[in-house]
C-alpha cells in the first residue's frame, strides 16, 4: 500500500511540478545576459503576433535585421519554456533581438498548452512547431528575407519540442536544419525514469507502478494508455514518438544542450540516454553540464558563459551569414 501511494504520488507531483514550472522564466543562465543587443530600428524590426494555424496560441513574433542586402538569410527559432503549461514567445525578446543583430532572421513561437480547459499534448505541440516553419519562410519572403537555412532551439518545454523538430521532422522541414541548441529540454518521456520505478526487466509488474506510468504516458501522449499496454510494451511506440532521443540516427544535426545535475522538474538522468544515442550515432555535440544548477541553469557562471560562447560558435560554424 506504502509503495502504490508513493507511486500515485509521483505522478500527481509530476503534473504539479510542470505546470508550476510555467511560472520558471527559463532566462538565458548567466548573471549578466551576453546574448543582449541595445534594440533600435537601425538593427532590425520586430513583427508580433503574427498567426501561423488555427489554434488560439497559434502565432509567433518575427524579428528581421535591417540587413536586406544579403541574397539569403538563416532563421533561428527558439521556442518558450514553461513545463508545457505557460510560458509565452515574449519571454524570450532579448535573445531573438540578439540574433537578428547578428543578421539572422528569428522567429519566436507560440504553441497551444496543456491547462484545465484544453488538453493539449506534446505530440499536438510539435505538429503545430511543424505547421508553423512554412509560414513564417513564406512571411519572411514577402518582407525580403530568403531563408536558406535554420537552427531550431529551445528552453525546458520549449528545448524538447525543438529536439523533436530537429531529430523528428528535420528529413520534411521546408528550410534545411543545421543544427539544434537546447536547455534543460526533456529528451525522453520514458514513465519509469521520471517517476523513479525500479529499473528492472519489467518495471510495470506491480498494478501501481502500471497504473503510474499509464497516467503519465496519457498525459503526455494524448493516447488512453492503459496498464496492459505498459505490461506488454504497447506504450512504447507512443512514448518513443515524442521522445526526441529516440529518432536520434547518424544523419542528425549537430547537437549543444545544457543541464543542471540537481534539477528536480527535468531529472538529470533523463540525459543518459540522450548521451548515449549521440555519441553511438557519432551526432557532433557539445554537452554543457551546471554542476551546481537546478532547472533554472542559475548557479554557475562559467559554464552559461561556455553556453553563449558555444551557442555563437556553433553558428559560426554550422549556419554561417
Amino acid at each position: 500500500m506504502k509503495k502504490m501511494m508513493w507511486l500515485l504520488t509521483c505522478t500527481l507531483t509530476f503534473v504539479l511540478v510542470f505546470s508550476g514550472s510555467a511560472l520558471i522564466k527559463l532566462k538565458f543562465p548567466t548573471f549578466s545576459n551576453p546574448l543582449h543587443v541595445d534594440w533600435n530600428e537601425s538593427v532590425g524590426t520586430i513583427y508580433t503576433d503574427l498567426v501561423y494555424g488555427e489554434e488560439k496560441l497559434n502565432n509567433y513574433d518575427l524579428y528581421v535585421p535591417a540587413d536586406q542586402t544579403k541574397d539569403s538569410y538563416g532563421l533561428v527559432v527558439y521556442l518558450h519554456a514553461g513545463g508545457f503549461t505557460g510560458g509565452d514567445k515574449s519571454d524570450d525578446a532579448e535573445m531573438l533581438k540578439y540574433f537578428a543583430s547578428k543578421g539572422y532572421v528569428a522567429a519566436g513561437v507560440n504553441y497551444s498548452l496543456r491547462t484545465d480547459e484544453n488538453t493539449a499534448n506534446l505530440y499536438q505541440m510539435s505538429e503545430e512547431i511543424k505547421q508553423s516553419i512554412p509560414v513564417i519562410q513564406k512571411k519572411a519572403e514577402e518582407l525580403g528575407y530568403h531563408l536558406d537555412q535554420m537552427a531550431i532551439s529551445g528552453g525546458s518545454a520549449g528545448g524538447a519540442l525543438a529536439l523533436l523538430y530537429a531529430y523528428r521532422d528535420a528529413d520534411t522541414s521546408p528550410i534545411p536544419v543545421k543544427m539544434v541548441f537546447e536547455g534543460v529540454g526533456p529528451p525522453s518521456f520514458e514513465p519509469s525514469l521520471w517517476l523513479g520505478i525500479d529499473d528492472s526487466d519489467n518495471p510495470y509488474e506491480s498494478n501501481e507502478a502500471a497504473e503510474a506510468g499509464a497516467g503519465f504516458a496519457s498525459i503526455m501522449t494524448g493516447e488512453d494508455i492503459t496498464i496492459d499496454m505498459m505490461r506488454n510494451g504497447e506504450y512504447k511506440k507512443y512514448v518513443d514518438e515524442i521522445s526526441p532521443y529516440t529518432h536520434i540516427t547518424r544523419n542528425s544535426v549537430p547537437t549543444l544542450a545544457a543541464y543542471g545535475t540537481y534539477d528536480k522538474v527535468v531529472p538529470f538522468g533523463l540525459t543518459r540516454n540522450f548521451l548515449k544515442a549521440l555519441e553511438d550515432n557519432h551526432v557532433p555535440h557539445d554537452f554543457i553540464e551546471f554542476k551546481r544548477s537546478g532547472h533554472g541553469l542559475q548557479n554557475d557562471r562559467k559554464e552559461a558563459k561556455l553556453y553563449a560562447e558555444k551557442i555563437n560558435e556553433y553558428l559560426e560554424k554550422y549556419m554561417p551569414n
